[in-house]
């Protein structure tokens, strides 16, 4: 799979692409059917904010590897470009949860409520009753394999209050850890305008993550999740596939197209591969395999 320079298509396609932006979020087998403007760049104007560019977003391709002991860049193209996180999100959703846990806010038995609002969340979900409880253990696997919607608006609303104050935390996070391309506006990557990111900031998140919560790494790691005697696979389709991959995080709406922040260690060389603005599951991931098995 090699990747072109046509991200360029028609304007039809453009605003297909810019109307069928407020769609679900949908990850995994269902999200690789649904219809996408095949490589093309979609543009939606920022307002003006502190942390993000003002400039326009556009939908295209945004690749970056990094050393992950060292930090060193290995590859990139496109890695400061303004792009949508869809739920490449989560990744701060999870580093303000285990924060919580490391200060002693919570304890991984910590039951969490759950509102109306959280359970009614569009897919990918797990299907949360309103009033029912998840522990924040349960909720972190559910973010980390399952990419749950509802599960991340529940973490938000218990750790915050309301997913906006949530939103304005995880923003005030990203600039402490120098991610300043990066704004979030709600704790799941649903469909946004005003909540950008890049492909550096993903993986100095990716890298900040692993690094100050190591023990959850096994999280990333796993290939199914089991809630309420269900079974969910893992939205990350390089584990047990490829050789050394151990996580990290998925994303997709169709305004970004398909994201990856993968994770792989071979031979004690550690590495952190983002790629954004995939054309489909399937050209994503193998793009994410061929950057890897290039740089080991």
């Amino acid at each position: 799979m090699r990747w072109t320079a046509n991200w360029m298509k028609p304007a039809a396609l453009l605003l297909a692409g810019l109307l069928a932006a407020c769609q679900s979020t949908q990850e995994g087998p269902a999200a690789s059917s649904a219809p996408v403007a095949s490589a093309s760049v979609q543009t939606v104007s920022l307002p003006a904010v502190s942390y993000a560019p003002s400039t326009a977003v556009e939908r295209g391709y945004s690749a970056l590897v990094l050393d992950a002991a060292s930090g060193e860049e290995l590859y990139a193209v496109n890695a400061d470009a303004a792009r949508f996180p869809a739920s490449l999100t989560k990744m701060m959703t999870l580093y303000l949860l285990f924060d919580a846990v490391s200060n002693g806010r919570y304890s991984l038995s910590t039951p969490l409520k759950v509102s109306a609002n959280a359970a009614s969340q569009p897919p990918a979900k797990i299907g949360l009753k309103a009033g029912s409880t998840i522990t924040v253990e349960q909720a972190a696997r559910a973010l980390a394999v399952k990419s749950a919607n509802d599960v991340a608006v529940a973490i938000a609303e218990n750790l915050a209050g309301s997913e906006d104050a949530f939103a304005r935390q995880m923003t005030q996070q990203a600039r402490a850890m120098g991610l300043g391309r990066t704004r979030f506006v709600n704790a799941t990557g649903l469909p946004e305008p005003a909540q950008v990111t890049t492909a550096s900031d993903m993986a100095k998140l990716g890298l900040a993550l692993k690094r100050h919560f190591p023990q959850y790494a096994s999280y990333y790691r796993a290939t199914s999740y089991s809630y309420g005697g269900r079974s969910f696979r893992a939205t990350n389709n390089l584990l047990g596939k490829v050789p050394g991959v151990d996580g990290l995080k998925t994303g997709y709406i169709r305004l970004s197209g398909y994201n990856l922040v993968a994770t792989a260690n071979r031979g004690g060389k550690q590495l952190i591969v983002v790629v954004m603005g995939g054309e489909s599951e399937s050209a994503r991931d193998e793009e994410v395999t061929r950057l890897i098995e290039a740089h080991f």
